[in-house]
């Protein structure tokens, strides 16, 4: 017999009693701290019917299981795909190349250390990273600037770690020069900053030195 909501009611039912034994331990014996304790657990009821219950909520976990590629015309990569190119010994991609930019031509405007608002999609980010045309698998050029943007793959890219609160899973993403606004007086939240930053100056990070070394010109 299929499960159905009438054995998610009689299961709720069920529980009442140790669940009022629970907060009559406890939530103390205020009336405050009782209905405190109440809407905790309301709340934490709401929240796993809505992530694990709903329809809407298993939809999106398999699509993002089954369906985790590129979104042509952003611009950048999702995370995954830029960290196993990242990766690969001497593919250069994604600005990961280890060969110093000895050279920094005009068109490249930002540096390494600043940190960015995406114009497209809001999220904040800081620079650990940077070419100066678009340094990616064929397939990926293709699929991200292709038709739409052309102009796109002449364009510097940058390499950037997403503030884990704009954006799960400690990504990093491939974006394209006109989709980056410089912000000032943020701090990103990342796994990975301490790696490659000393410390923040309240306008942008300071490289370590073997980033320095990379991009002696930022």
């Amino acid at each position: 017999m299929p499960f159905q909501r009438e054995h998610i009611q009689f299961a709720l039912i069920f529980l009442c009693v140790p669940i009022q034994y629970f907060i009559v331990q406890n939530s103390g014996s205020s009336e405050s701290s009782r209905s405190h304790q109440i809407s905790l657990i309301v709340k934490q009821i709401t929240d796993f019917q809505k992530y694990w219950l709903s329809p809407e909520s298993w939809t999106k976990w398999c699509q993002k299981i089954l369906l985790d590629r590129p979104d042509p015309g952003t611009g950048e990569s999702i995370a995954k795909e830029v960290l196993k190119y990242r990766e690969e010994v001497n593919t250069g991609h994604f600005a990961s190349s280890t060969q110093p930019r000895n050279e920094r031509k005009p068109q490249v405007k930002f540096r390494v250390g600043q940190v960015l608002k995406h114009k497209k999609f809001g999220y904040r980010g800081v620079i650990v990273g940077w070419d100066e045309t678009t340094k990616a698998p064929e397939f990926w050029i293709n699929q991200m600037h292709g038709k739409t943007n052309p102009k796109w793959r002449d364009q510097p890219n940058y390499s950037v770690l997403v503030d884990t609160r704009d954006r799960e899973g400690a990504q990093i993403t491939y974006v394209v020069q006109e989709n980056i606004e410089v912000i000032k007086s943020v701090k990103v939240l990342h796994p990975k900053v301490d790696d490659h930053f000393e410390a923040y100056d309240g306008s942008q990070y300071i490289p370590r030195p073997w980033l320095r070394e990379l991009y002696p010109l930022d």
